[in-house]
């Protein structure tokens, strides 16, 4: 099997809602798994909701890419959600298909994190943070 890369994201219970609407956005092949959907695990250091996602995959279309993630544990850690530190970074092959997918996660409920034009460095770029609070920036080259 070749070494791959995937995104892996952690949300405060709802990764299941959240991996769900990117799917709606974006198209792939989704996967879930819940606690409850798993045998029991001896020596576990906490007790999972059986609603609580385990782990779950969403392959992007055309193999652009693989997005993981599972629900946090509440282990008393605060670890912000919305934040500048990372994003996930969506390149296109045009300028209208990036406005297309910032659209459709600002129709379901996300805000612009910095609106889609043309850089100072020629190509386009820009960032729209979804209801999740997870930023999403998008590029295209100027060609």
């Amino acid at each position: 099997m070749p070494h791959t890369l995937a995104t892996y994201i952690a949300l405060p219970g709802t990764t299941g809602e959240a991996m769900q609407h990117w799917h709606e956005i974006l198209g792939g092949e989704l996967q879930i798994m819940r606690y409850g959907d798993m045998p029991p695990m001896e020596g576990m250091p906490f007790t999972p909701d059986p609603k609580s996602v385990a782990h779950s995959t969403l392959v992007l279309p055309d193999g652009a890419g693989v997005i993981a993630g599972g629900d946090s544990m509440d282990d008393g850690t605060d670890y912000p959600v919305r934040g500048s530190a990372y994003s996930m970074l969506y390149t296109t092959d045009t300028p209208d298909e990036a406005r297309a997918f910032i659209q459709k996660f600002l129709d379901g409920g996300g805000t612009v994190g910095m609106p889609f034009e043309q850089a100072p460095w020629g190509d386009w770029y820009g960032q729209v943070f979804d209801r999740y609070g997870v930023m999403w920036s998008f590029s295209c080259d100027a060609a």
